[in-house]
């Protein structure tokens, strides 16, 4: 018998195996949680398939992820990025990406991790919500809106409450994974 899993999930098994293994998961890990910064802020206006898709491609062209690394990126950084067609080479989203890691940093030395300072906006307790079709799902709520004015004020970018939203989704700080999905119970037990 097949699983069944939250509509948004498709047929498409690279979208599946996201869905199945990662989305949704608690994360205490800053260089993840660095990760999902960069990917959600380049997803702005497109859709996270297509930014999955090229996952790899931006862990190649940013340092495989390493924060210390990419807030050292200069504009000779920025100009070799825009030329790399494996990532979106929006000149703004490649600068955030720089820009947030710097905050990114800055986070990380005030709160001790950046997993800290995100979970603690939610008392480091993960909120499990009861969907029971995609269409419920908010595109932003109160704690997305708090965090997302929050990084705004410590100088992040391309980080709206609604990519906020689903940045707290992706790394588990809020379970929305549809009730009747088989990954609703076991992220709600982790």
């Amino acid at each position: 018998m097949e699983k069944r899993r939250c509509d948004w999930s498709g047929s498409d098994l690279f979208y599946q195996r996201y869905h199945d293994e990662e989305w949704g998961v608690p994360c205490h890990i800053d260089a993840k949680l660095f990760e999902f910064l960069i990917l959600e802020g380049a997803q702005a206006g497109l859709s996270w398939l297509t930014i999955l898709r090229r996952r790899e491609n931006y862990r190649r062209a940013f340092a495989d992820f390493d924060v210390k690394r990419v807030s050292q990126f200069t504009a000779d950084d920025i100009g070799r990025l825009q030329k790399d067609s494996g990532i979106i080479r929006n000149r703004a989203k490649i600068a955030s990406a720089i820009n947030n890691a710097c905050c990114f940093l800055s986070v990380q030395q005030e709160f001790g991790s950046f997993s800290d300072y995100l979970w603690g906006f939610s008392d480091g307790v993960s909120t499990t919500n009861y969907w029971t079709h995609q269409r419920q799902v908010p595109t932003q709520t109160p704690l997305s809106k708090a965090l997302s004015d929050d990084m705004r004020r410590r100088g992040f970018n391309f980080f709206g409450p609604t990519i906020c939203y689903a940045y707290l989704q992706a790394m588990g700080v809020v379970n929305d994974h549809e009730v009747g999905c088989f990954r609703h119970s076991e992220c709600a037990k982790m």
